[in-house]
């Protein structure tokens, strides 16, 4: 049965085009670069489950203010299958890495992280949210 996921896609406000990734510490992907994101819990609302994941790994407070879309995430070799909800939104307050999940984090450009080979589907993501800007 698959898990459910989300994803973040943050920009500081008035700049869709720079976004934060993070280097995961943990498997699967580990020090790969990915979007902040992970499990939804038990009974947990999507919108609240997502702020929750950014909290827990980057300190920011994500206001989400667009559904990119939904992503089937099937990878057999890491035992591994999700359906991953994304967002994008804005990011506020300081950045600090938890470093149990994050062994690091960046604000990189969206052309540059698209050339990025990311955790996931985190690429597929990426590019969706991208087209999205071009409307």
């Amino acid at each position: 049965m698959p898990k459910s996921t989300v994803a973040a896609i943050i920009h500081p406000p008035g700049d869709h085009r720079t976004i934060l990734l993070t280097r995961r510490n943990i498997r699967p992907f580990k020090d790969l670069w990915c979007l902040p994101g992970g499990h939804i819990d038990d009974y947990e609302p999507v919108e609240q489950a997502v702020v929750r994941e950014v909290k827990e790994e980057t300190s920011l407070d994500f206001a989400p203010d667009r559904f990119v879309g939904w992503f089937e995430e099937i990878f057999p070799e890491h035992n591994f299958h999700a359906v991953a909800l994304a967002f994008a939104g804005t990011g506020s307050g300081a950045l600090q890495e938890q470093l149990d999940e994050v062994s690091e984090m960046a604000w990189l450009q969206l052309d540059d992280a698209l050339s990025m080979q990311l955790a996931f589907t985190h690429n597929l993501v990426l590019k969706q949210y991208a087209r999205s800007l071009e409307k």
